[in-house]
């Protein structure tokens, strides 16, 4: 049976493992090696201040900010084909 390890949960928790991973990764390259330093730029999408409702009685803030590089949308990509495998 093919992927029988989980559901669509388990490739999503794969495909967030994946880019911490990349993104970690990514990092660390850029900052010890200076020809690598691209890898360690990041973008972000994303909301830039919250949006804060004041009640009085209750504060509720929203907000949502993704932040990317190179190495983990390769990160997410191997994730993917990691999980197509098993």
């Amino acid at each position: 049976m093919r992927n029988s390890v989980g559901g669509k949960g388990f490739l999503v928790f794969i495909i967030i493992l994946g880019a911490v991973t990349g993104a970690l990764l990514g990092d660390i390259l850029g900052k010890f090696v200076p020809a690598l330093r691209f890898l360690s730029t990041a973008y972000s999408i994303g909301m830039s201040s919250p949006l804060v409702l004041d009640m009085k009685v209750l504060t509720l803030t929203l907000g949502l900010n993704f932040s990317f590089n190179i190495m983990s949308i390769l990160g997410s990509v191997l994730a993917i084909i990691l999980y197509r495998k098993c």
